[in-house]
């Protein structure tokens, strides 16, 4: 049976909004347990490749600031099993707002992120 395509946005916000939940608290073991094993991150100035890789990161790197937001999430799905996920992110007393997407995919066990990247703009010359 083909799924709807709005089912399938509504199962990647839900995976992806216990992501940041996940994200936001520091708990390392959840954030972990949305990535497949091979998944790639590209950081803003790191990355990882497979979940071993990503797990000694998280471990040593530490919570986020606090007042985390985002704006202009958008969930887009292609099929079934895939689903593109992008958003701007910013943290309290900052005007700079961060790049960040992920590629999920419907695996065995569940949405996955397979894919993500996390950027900000670069600092223009005043």
């Amino acid at each position: 049976m083909e799924r709807d395509l709005p089912d399938v946005i509504a199962e990647v916000t839900a995976a992806f909004e216990a992501y940041e939940r996940a994200l936001v608290a520091d708990d390392v073991e959840g954030i972990l347990a949305f990535f497949a094993p091979a998944a790639v991150r590209f950081g803003i100035a790191d990355q990882q490749i497979g979940i071993e890789e990503q797990a000694r990161w998280r471990r040593a790197q530490g919570g986020l600031p606090p007042g985390r937001r985002l704006k202009d999430t958008i969930i887009q799905a292609y099929g079934e099993s895939v689903a593109v996920v992008t958003t701007l992110f910013g943290y309290l007393g900052s005007d700079v707002l961060g790049r960040q997407s992920q590629t999920w995919v419907r695996l065995p066990e569940g949405w996955r992120i397979v894919t993500a990247h996390v950027s900000e703009p670069a600092r223009q010359p005043t």
